[in-house]
């Protein structure tokens, strides 16, 4: 089954995005004489998803391996091109494990597994970019 977004414009470029599950996402972009913003810029959520997919499978993977960790998170820096249209061709997805015991070995598979062969958003990226990985451990210490 294909999935299906409507994308409903709230005025002026403010826009309301469904997903398959019903909830919704706000989208806007900064722009002169306004200086509040509602939402994410299509692009940042391009990224922001690419963090979410990975995410969720090196922490499903990490559950199934019984690893515990305190906390964990992505960042996600993404180079655009300088002509139009401009689109991310440099992308660096860094993963922080955090915890006083980690297991660097099985933290590493997670992320090797995800980006290698679970993240289908990895995968679009590789598409046009050029995406590259860093696995970052901070032990004894919580975000």
């Amino acid at each position: 089954m294909a999935d299906k977004i409507t994308t409903h414009w709230k005025g002026d470029l403010t826009f309301e995005s469904n997903n398959p599950s019903g909830n919704f996402v706000t989208m806007d972009t900064a722009f002169e004489g306004r200086d509040k913003r509602f939402g994410l810029s299509p692009k940042a959520m391009m990224l922001s998803s690419l963090a979410g997919c990975s995410a969720l499978d090196v922490i499903s993977i990490l559950d199934k391996m019984n690893v515990e960790i305190d906390d964990f998170k992505i960042d996600v820096t993404g180079e655009l091109t300088e002509e139009h249209p401009k689109y991310y061709h440099e992308v660096l997805v860094e993963y922080h494990f955090y915890g006083s015991d980690l297991n660097k070995k099985k933290c590493e598979r997670a992320v090797e597994l995800s980006v290698e062969k679970y993240c289908g958003v990895m995968e679009m990226f590789r598409q046009f970019a050029n995406v590259k990985t860093k696995v970052h451990y901070h032990i004894g210490t919580k975000r």
